[in-house]
């Protein structure tokens, strides 16, 4: 589907204006995000992600409508994984509470840019080598099997690569000089620990958009759709973290119905090389479906 330059502009000013206005605005001093704010911004990015999904549906068509949203729905709930490892940096840096708004915003920043260049990336390559669906979807199939399988995250961040090569190239302060990612000191640049937290969690979101594009593109290969359904749910990623990061152990199956998402839209990519397309509207279905279960699950069954 060709998309006018008009619309990506447009789509990037839209987006640029609302991130000038939580940041700006409504977060201009560090705070401690309370849940009610976490919640009321969560529900404003889920609206906008519908109110543009009724906008590509007027433009393009129930059929890109239905691709957005189910591409929307998955990236959402492979995203939740994100929680968790926010979670581990934070509590291992020992980030106050106050700042850690700030850092995941411009983590978002730098994952619009990345994810961008993922996901054009994956759609070229499809386009010019169609059998590296297979790759793609056998690598989706493989990661939903071991996700299933394995115990919960453990992440220790001072092992992180990135880090390492940031000590080794930059002086790091000890002190966290009030939120800010560099300082000068006796004339000299530092970097402090929230810039290397602001490495990790770019880097953990690298990693996870290796499992997350694919498999969007197991549902639609449309550039337009792919990179604006991705931003919308990435965008609302922060918020959630307020609203939900102390309760996500309620959830304890979550996890099993993301492993099956991820291994069925890794076994749609593969049959789609031999030209056996499951319709988009029944891939909403079960996923919905399997996200359902899982929440339920959680909810209903007691734990030992």
């Amino acid at each position: 589907m060709e998309v006018s330059i008009y619309f990506w502009i447009g789509f990037h000013i839209l987006i640029f204006i609302m991130l000038g206005l939580d940041l700006g605005i409504f977060s201009r001093e560090a705070h401690k995000v309370p849940v009610k704010e976490a919640l009321i911004w969560f529900a404003v990015w889920i609206i906008m992600a519908l109110l543009f999904n009724l906008f590509v549906l007027y433009e393009f068509g129930k059929t890109k409508a239905l691709e957005y949203f189910t591409s929307y729905i998955v990236e959402k709930s492979l995203s939740v994984d994100n929680i968790f490892v926010f979670i581990l940096i934070f509590t291992y840096f020992a980030v106050p509470e106050k700042y850690q708004h700030k850092i995941l915003f411009w983590g978002v920043l730098g994952a619009l840019v990345m994810r961008g260049i993922f996901i054009f990336a994956g759609v070229a390559l499809i386009n010019r080598f169609h059998w590296i669906v297979i790759i793609f979807g056998g690598f989706l199939l493989v990661t939903g099997i071991k996700m299933l399988f394995e115990s919960d995250i453990h992440m220790d961040p001072s092992k992180n690569p990135v880090v390492k090569f940031a000590r080794r190239f930059l002086p790091v302060t000890d002190e966290a000089h009030h939120g800010k990612f560099f300082v000068r000191i006796n004339h000299k640049l530092y970097a402090t620990p929230f810039f290397l937290v602001l490495l990790i969690i770019e880097s953990s979101d690298l990693l996870f958009a290796v499992d997350s594009i694919p498999a969007v593109l197991a549902i639609s290969q449309d550039r337009f759709i792919v990179y604006t359904s991705n931003i919308f749910a990435i965008l609302g990623l922060r918020s959630l973290y307020f609203a939900v990061s102390g309760i996500m152990g309620y959830f304890r199956y979550l996890k099993i119905g993301l492993a099956i998402i991820l291994a069925y839209v890794g076994v749609k990519m593969i049959v789609s090389f031999f030209h056996f397309e499951i319709p988009v509207s029944l891939s909403l279905t079960i996923i919905g479906s399997i996200l359902l279960i899982s929440i339920l699950a959680s909810v209903i069954v007691k734990k030992k």
